[in-house]
């Protein structure tokens, strides 16, 4: 085996001499037989739902009055559900996060200091029906804290729909949901955003059954896919944006008000719909004091809308494949326009966004994205996007761009945000590296988050800071809930992101990556992988055995240290070739990028795949000299996350 390799390497340019390990262990990182998964009838081992993948759906027609004298939200759901597993249901599960400030709720109870304070009521049921066929009976329920459970006279089976019928109420708080909801309060008037406003069903899929995690609020959504028509009636001076397109707009809606959404519909500048001088007018005709806004969304996960006297509106067209469009859309206050904040170029960031991720990927798939300044700082739903109202205009970019970019991770491509962070947050901001290398020629690039480590400097830099102060901590395939706030973003987001930035650019290389990941993307739009179906698509699809990399990077927070030991030539003569001992210092491996200067001024550039690490922690590098060597350096650009620079140089 030893012969064969020399061979392959001297043909190449160089070849290798693996050793004894030391602190590096290769059995340890390159693991026989990584995945648990072996496949199936549903899930294959290639990474693609298999011929028998099934999926439950969801559709929802859900109408609601806010009064916002009281705060009080009364609504009506009425949710379709059918069985498309295997199973018979014997009970189901729906999500309450409302109920998170119950004094039963999970979040709560770990709060030990707020268990004094009087909690809050979260959701109020008032009626519950269940329909099957033509029996409509009363529900027999329990709610658990943020979870509501079903008990069923009579099994769910295969293939059978049924219909749940809830009216309930709650008060919306000033930060509600996990942060994901709730009001402020302007000069002009009051903003209110709405987020996880309905009762909604909870997953029962191939893997876990019924995901019943409780919602605590670092984990976000799970939710299956379905048809959402709703109605919220509201005051008649309200603006209203929400997800989905407005079925009535031309009900509702006064004639200036059309025209100049007709108008922004048309154009790749963004168009005034309502200005600051214009914050007295209503935008409806409606003559009575309270107007219902109608939006309908398909093959959706989940819907969220928002109200204010005090927005402002813009808008512009979004270009897509095909000659199709979608509409851009921004509603924020004036005081998001002052001192330096960014809101009035929000439009235009979303509009490049959208169609900067369309062409990555696949295009944006709803009639309308809308990004909302408010009270919550940054979050994303199917179609809409809510962001602070403070933000700059570097700020303003990183939010524009990274919560519409939720679109894809994990609306489309349907993860489990309770369980898999990673799979929405870190492949979007991996995604937002390259937006905010494109916008504007680069205006706000590189992208910086501001949260990772200090100075700054380059991104292999930064994440060796954090990988040192969480290498005896959690991992990125750490469930959300599970890891301190302070570190959710540095793994979640940047350690993950910054793990396929260094697959994409040094390990597989941009063409290999972007097919793969596009593979990914078509296998699993509008279904619910997992982590090992990420993992495998990516392998699959580029043709290498990853399983390495995700071990050290996903699984562990294993460090990197390339050393160069020394140099000395075949039979002592530079002519017949330079031998250059290397040393894999740390658990984490990575090919090998170095550069060769003789003293002739001959360089040489060499890339040493990672199978060098197989065998042992010290390899001999052979190259073909002409006249001694004067230098070897390692990750001369610092492309590599190595944590001791130090011992990169060698000089004779």
């Amino acid at each position: 085996m030893q012969r064969s390799i020399f061979f392959f390497f001297l043909f190449l340019g160089y070849c290798t001499f693996p050793s004894q390990a030391q602190q590096y262990r290769p059995d340890q990182l390159f693991v026989t037989d990584f995945y648990n998964h072996k496949g199936n009838l549903f899930r294959s081992a290639n990474g693609k739902p298999s011929a028998h993948y099934w999926q439950n759906e969801a559709n929802y027609q859900v109408t609601a009055n806010f009064n916002p004298k009281n705060m009080i939200l009364k609504g009506k759901v009425e949710i379709t559900y059918t069985n498309n597993s295997p199973d018979e249901l014997d009970f189901l599960w729906l999500q309450m996060d409302q109920n998170e400030e119950n004094s039963d709720a999970r979040q709560r109870q770990m709060r030990r200091s707020d268990l004094s304070k009087e909690a809050s009521k979260g959701y109020v049921i008032d009626d519950f029906k269940i329909k099957r066929g033509d029996r409509v009976l009363d529900a027999d329920y329990a709610v658990y804290g943020t979870r509501l459970r079903v008990d069923l006279k009579e099994p769910m089976k295969p293939e059978e729909q049924l219909n749940l019928s809830i009216s309930y109420n709650y008060e919306l708080r000033e930060t509600g949901g996990g942060g994901r909801s709730g009001y402020m309060d302007t000069e002009e008037g009051r903003i209110y955003e709405f987020s996880y406003w309905y009762p909604r069903m909870a997953v029962y899929d191939d893997y876990y059954g019924w995901n019943t995690l409780p919602f605590i609020g670092g984990g976000e959504m799970y939710l299956d896919y379905g048809d959402i028509d709703y109605k919220v009636t509201v005051p008649s001076d309200q603006v209203v944006v929400g997800s989905g397109v407005l079925h009535n707009a031309d009900e509702i809606l006064n004639t200036k008000t059309l025209n100049r959404l007709e108008k922004a519909a048309q154009s790749d500048k963004v168009v005034m719909i309502r200005s600051d001088k214009e914050l007295d007018e209503a935008v409806t005709q409606t003559k009575t004091p309270t107007t219902t806004w109608h939006f309908k969304m398909k093959n959706t996960r989940d819907v969220a809308w928002a109200m204010s006297t005090a927005f402002i509106w813009d808008a512009a067209r979004i270009n897509l494949s095909k000659g199709k469009t979608a509409l851009a859309q921004s509603v924020y206050p004036k005081i998001s326009t002052e001192e330096g904040r960014g809101w009035a170029r929000s439009t235009e960031m979303l509009k490049f966004s959208t169609e900067y991720f369309s062409k990555y990927l696949m295009d944006y798939p709803y009639k309308v994205a809308t990004s909302v300044a408010g009270i919550v700082g940054g979050m994303e739903f199917p179609g809409i996007v809510y962001n602070g109202w403070r933000s700059q205009e570097g700020l303003m970019f990183l939010l524009a761009s990274h919560e519409i970019g939720h679109t894809w991770f994990p609306m489309i491509v349907g993860s489990d945000e309770r369980r898999d962070a990673f799979l929405d947050e870190g492949l979007n901001v991996f995604m937002d590296i390259y937006a905010q290398e494109a916008y504007n020629h680069g205006e706000f690039a590189p992208k910086r988050d501001g949260e990772y480590a200090p100075g700054g400097g380059n991104p292999n830099d930064e994440i060796i800071a954090v990988m040192d102060k969480l290498k005896n901590g959690p991992t990125i395939m750490t469930p959300p809930d599970a890891v301190k706030s302070k570190d959710t973003h540095p793994l979640e987001y940047f350690k993950a992101a910054h793990g396929l930035v260094l697959l994409r650019e040094v390990i597989l290389g941009p063409e290999k990556f972007d097919f793969a990941f596009k593979q990914y993307v078509k296998r699993w739009a509008y279904k619910h992988p997992r982590p090992e179906d990420f993992f495998r698509s990516i392998e699959n699809a580029s043709g290498e055995d990853l399983s390495w990399f995700w071990n050290g990077w996903f699984y562990h927070n294993w460090q990197l240290d390339q050393a160069v030991e020394g140099v000395r030539y075949v039979k002592d003569d530079p002519v017949k070739g330079g031998l250059i001992q290397l040393q894999n210092k740390q658990p984490m491996a990575m090919p090998i990028l170095m550069k060769v200067v003789e003293e002739n001024n001959k360089v040489h550039h060499l890339t040493i795949p990672v199978e060098v690490w197989r065998t042992g922690a010290v390899t001999e590098v052979k190259v073909h000299s002409s006249s001694k060597i004067k230098a070897v350096i390692l990750d001369e650009k610092h492309e590599l996350p190595d944590i001791d620079r130090s011992n990169n140089h060698w000089k004779s």
